[in-house]
Order: structure tokens, then C-alpha cells, then sequence
């Protein structure tokens, strides 16, 4: 079975759009950098040496420090899919980032965001 292209997606290429995404509707790097260190484990440090080296997906959530046990409360739309069917686990991940940069640039409180 062939991978879905996600998986040789390389962050450092996505990254930016993240960034920019948030910060036209008023957000911030910081609330970015954020929600990926809660989802991840990844700290500052960590989250630039993985954009620094221009992991993929695949590698990226292979080496996170840990999913956040409460990523499974990310629910809803993204992209089409309904982000708790997915099945493919790596996908699910890359999309649970997608659905909570979503949030963030709609306007939601980071405390909602961050499933507090």
C-alpha cells in the first residue's frame, strides 16, 4: 500500500504557512509554537532542530517526545475528514495539528484550543 503523501511532507515547508495562517486573523508564532509543543512534547529547542534538519511528517511525530494524552478530545471537520475516524495514525496526527491551527486562527481561546 503506498503512504499518503503526508508522510514525506517536510515540516519546515509547513511550518510558515502555520504561522502566516495565524497571524493574518491577529495570532501569534508563540500561540503556534505553542499548541505544537502541547500536541508533540517538543519544546523550542527541539521543535527548531526538527525544522532545522527539514524533518518529514513521518519522522517529526516518530521522534515527538509524546502525543498529548488528551489529543484524542480534538474532534470536528478538517480538510474534509472528521479528524477522530481517521484511521491512519500519522495522518490523524498531521491533521489533529491541522484542526487546532484551524481553531486558532477562527478566533478560539487558547485554553479551548489546548483542551484545558
Amino acid at each position: 500500500m503506498e503512504k499518503n503523501k503526508i508522510y514525506t511532507m517536510i515540516v519546515a515547508g509547513v511550518y510558515p504557512h502555520y504561522i502566516n495562517k495565524a497571524e493574518k486573523k491577529g495570532r501569534t508564532k508563540a500561540e503556534v509554537d505553542a499548541i505544537i509543543y502541547w500536541l508533540t512534547g517538543y519544546d523550542e529547542k527541539s521543535l527548531q532542530q526538527q525544522i532545522d534538519l527539514r524533518v518529514d511528517f513521518e519522522t517529526f511525530f516518530n521522534q515527538a517526545p509524546q502525543l498529548n494524552p488528551n489529543a484524542n478530545k480534538i474532534t470536528g471537520v478538517i480538510c474534509g475528514y472528521r479528524v477522530e475516524n481517521i484511521e491512519d495514525a500519522l495522518v490523524q496526527k498531521v491533521r489533529y495539528l491541522d484542526k487546532l491551527i484551524d481553531e486558532l486562527a477562527k478566533g478560539k481561546a487558547m485554553e479551548k484550543i489546548l483542551r484545558k
